[in-house]
């Protein structure tokens, strides 16, 4: 699969003024709540009305969605409010079912997209259609396995694509409910600049008040477009509560949201530099949190040092670590200097950890 320019014509055809908006229900519940939120939604700048129809849970006895009836409700979704509409698909029926139904737009979900398997069911019961099909990210950060399933789709005759990111499962906890591992994302559009890439900030923080921050983070780094859960009552949502917003809510969003100017005479370089400093603010943040785990690294150290009555310096241990160091550093462009530094630093507050729980 070659990168194109006409992989995005679906995407120019609509002719934006802004980012691509999916916004709607995690899940769809009933006719009502899917009719309220869709004209709640009505007028605003969401281009697509998304709901669940069909949701895979881990466990048993969970909300698995309403099935095919809530594909009737989307229609009347469509015919009331002017709204194109989308939903997931994971297996052939559902694709069947969708394509009957006239669903404007269908993606596929990361649990999916794990398994060659099931992508080529999916691609086969796609094959030739001229409807946009997105394909999330798969659970485990792998970019060809991503890839891959996007191949699939593609070569099954599918022309209008595009990639959903939704962050990755870790087993560490941190404070995402997937990990963004946004340098992932930038790969996928160094690979393919002309796919469009959608960020899902609900699914990557499962929290609603850290989506503005993800959106923004995901339009800095050329994202175009977001998929963000929108319920008129969050709290007693049927599934993933914690992390939809009010329609009023997704309003104060994009409005906040800041996005460049297409006009400025150097929107190039703009752009061009926006990117790169998005992207070493990933990277920041991405050394932070490393640091803070080696820190709580040290901190073990201490403890034990502390129970055996050893002392906190090992000079022959750090002196291995700063020259394996400064090798390491050089085949990466670093100098020796920089590195000296900056390991000096961090081994200094790493002694100072030891030393607050050893004299604690």
């Amino acid at each position: 699969m070659e990168n194109k320019k006409e992989m995005r014509t679906w995407l120019d055809d609509l002719k934006l003024d802004h980012p691509l908006v999916i916004a709607g229900p995690c899940s769809a519940e009933t006719e009502e709540q899917v009719l309220k939120i869709a004209h709640d939604l009505k007028d605003t700048d969401v281009n697509f009305f998304r709901a669940g129809i069909w949701k895979p849970r881990t466990r048993p006895g969970m909300f698995e969605g309403v099935g095919a009836l809530g594909l009737k409700w989307l229609q009347k979704v469509k015919a009331e409010t002017g709204m194109k509409i989308t939903t997931e698909v994971a297996n052939a029926t559902h694709v069947k079912l969708a394509l009957e139904h006239d669903v404007d737009m269908l993606w596929i979900g990361a649990r999916s997209t794990v398994s060659p398997f099931i992508m080529q069911e999916i691609a086969d019961a796609l094959e030739g259609t001229d409807k946009p099909v997105l394909v999330k990210n798969p659970v485990n950060p792998d970019l060809a396995l991503w890839l891959g399933g996007i191949e699939r789709i593609y070569a099954s005759g599918v022309k209008n694509i595009g990639a959903i990111h939704r962050g990755f499962s870790t087993y560490e906890k941190t404070k995402y409910r997937n990990n963004p591992e946004w340098q992932l994302a930038i790969e996928f559009q160094n690979k393919y600049p002309d796919i469009p890439l959608i960020n899902d900030p609900s699914h990557i923080t499962g929290k609603r008040d850290m989506i503005f921050d993800v959106s923004q983070t995901a339009l800095d780094l050329n994202f175009d477009g977001l998929m963000i859960e929108t319920h008129f009552d969050p709290d007693n949502a049927w599934s993933d509560a914690a992390q939809q917003v009010t329609p009023k809510a997704l309003v104060q969003i994009m409005k906040d949201l800041k996005i460049r100017k297409e006009t400025d005479l150097e929107a190039d370089y703009n752009k061009s530099l926006d990117n790169l400093r998005a992207q070493i603010d990933v990277v920041d943040n991405q050394i932070i949190e490393l640091l803070g785990k080696r820190m709580k690294a040290a901190d073990g150290i201490g403890a034990l040092k502390k129970s055996k009555n050893v002392a906190v310096l090992q000079s022959k241990r750090w002196n291995e670590i700063l020259g394996k160091m400064v090798l390491e550093g050089e085949q990466k462009g670093l100098s020796e200097e920089f590195i000296l530094k900056m390991f000096k630093a961090i081994h200094q507050e790493s002694i100072n950890h030891q030393e607050k729980i050893i004299n604690g």
